[in-house]
């Protein structure tokens, strides 16, 4: 069993930075891909970036060259780096670990950008 906590969320103005973090525990996660997905009101969840066990990585078109999605396999964490913030990027944002069957999730951590 895998838990999974964020933290790092907040308030910030159009144009800020904010670094999430996603802390695993339970397991080791070095294996597993893990990704972070954003849910904003009345919308449905939606992928943000995701990066493997062996750190290759995606990204939404939406934040390409803004966020930079890393993981730290030795302290079983990883972070989202999101710079040039925009109102639309306000949402709860979710760690997500997945392998094979299994998927686990975090509780969330809301961002929330201001003009």
């Amino acid at each position: 069993q895998v838990q999974l906590v964020e933290s790092g969320g907040g308030l910030v103005q159009v144009g800020g930075s904010l670094r999430l973090s996603c802390a695993a525990s339970g397991s080791s996660v070095s294996g597993y891909a893990m990704g972070w997905y954003r849910q904003a009101p009345g919308k449905q969840r939606e992928l943000v970036a995701r990066i493997t066990g062996g750190g290759s990585t995606n990204y939404a078109d939406s934040v390409k060259g803004r966020f930079t999605i890393s993981r730290d396999n030795a302290k079983n964490t990883m972070s989202l780096q999101m710079d040039n913030l925009k109102p639309a990027d306000t949402a709860v944002y979710y760690c997500k670990a997945e392998k094979l069957v299994w998927a686990y999730w975090g509780q969330g951590t809301q961002v929330t950008v201001s003009s």
